[in-house]
């Protein structure tokens, strides 16, 4: 099995160092990201022999990923269809994707072991500056591989949870640019005009995250509308989305899973 640590870049990264220190200016750095534009990234978190090690491993699970699509809201519920047309609240857009779900990692996983690592889960905790956070409770959706191929995209939307950790492991050919429209509204405002400018593309604020394999990411994405661009070529894009909770108990619901991965716990 291969040891987490071996995995990550502790000299631009030190979070095993004994002294809590050694990690504050990255902390410090990620938690001014997050406040700036809703993300924080960590390049290079794992580094270049580690990402060989992690994409040899999701190569491996990808065939088992459950594959769902479709048409999605922005809001990930039903559109309403007693507002006007053109309402951020009516827009439908295509998705595709694939999902390996956690039960499916064998223990030797190495993206496994990262995502149970503790030391990774105490940096996340700090980035955020929430308070606790713990792995999901859910058994099929705390560990996840996602896996995108040509022609699969995710429509703009807001993320149902307050935030979202992702690793990049293999970009695809073309394609696949994850952009994300900042703070676009608040927790007391919706902000309509400025969500329809930005599903139709005429938002200022437009910015794509570079995802560049070995990226660790934090996102708020409860506020901040974001999409992945449509994939081209055939290779497929990889990204592990490691699942915590501010609450100890949360799992997904069944018709979630249902979706997700086909089946439920």
């Amino acid at each position: 099995m291969t040891s987490p640590a071996a995995l990550v870049d502790l000299d631009r990264y030190p979070v095993v160092d004994p002294d809590p220190s050694a990690l504050d200016t990255v902390v410090q750095t990620a938690r001014a990201q997050l406040r700036a534009i809703g993300a924080a990234e960590l390049p290079g978190f794992v580094h270049a022999e580690g990402v060989t090690r992690l994409v040899a491993d999701a190569e491996a699970l990808e065939p088992l990923a459950h594959r769902s699509g479709g048409l999605g809201t922005a809001y990930l519920g039903f559109p309403d269809e007693t507002l006007a047309a053109g309402h951020p609240r009516r827009y439908l857009g295509d998705y595709a994707v694939g999902a390996v779900a956690y039960d499916l990692f064998p223990p030797s996983s190495p993206l496994r072991a990262l995502y149970e690592w503790e030391p990774l889960r105490a940096l996340v905790e700090s980035i955020l500056d929430r308070g606790p956070i713990h792995p999901y409770a859910d058994p099929l959706g705390a560990l996840n591989l996602a896996t995108m191929g040509d022609g699969d995209q995710l429509q703009w939307h807001f993320d149902q949870t307050d935030f979202v950790v992702s690793l990049a492991v293999r970009s695809s050919d073309a394609g696949g640019d994850f952009e994300v429209v900042p703070r676009v509204r608040a927790d007391n405002d919706e902000r309509y005009p400025e969500v329809a400018r930005a599903i139709a593309g005429e938002s200022p604020d437009l910015m794509t995250l570079p995802m560049r394999p070995g990226t660790l990411l934090v996102f708020e994405g409860r506020n901040s509308l974001h999409r992945v661009t449509p994939i081209k070529g055939d290779v497929t894009r990889l990204v592990g989305l490691f699942g915590y909770d501010t609450r100890p108990d949360t799992a997904s619901s069944e018709l979630l899973q249902l979706v997700r991965y086909g089946r439920s716990a």
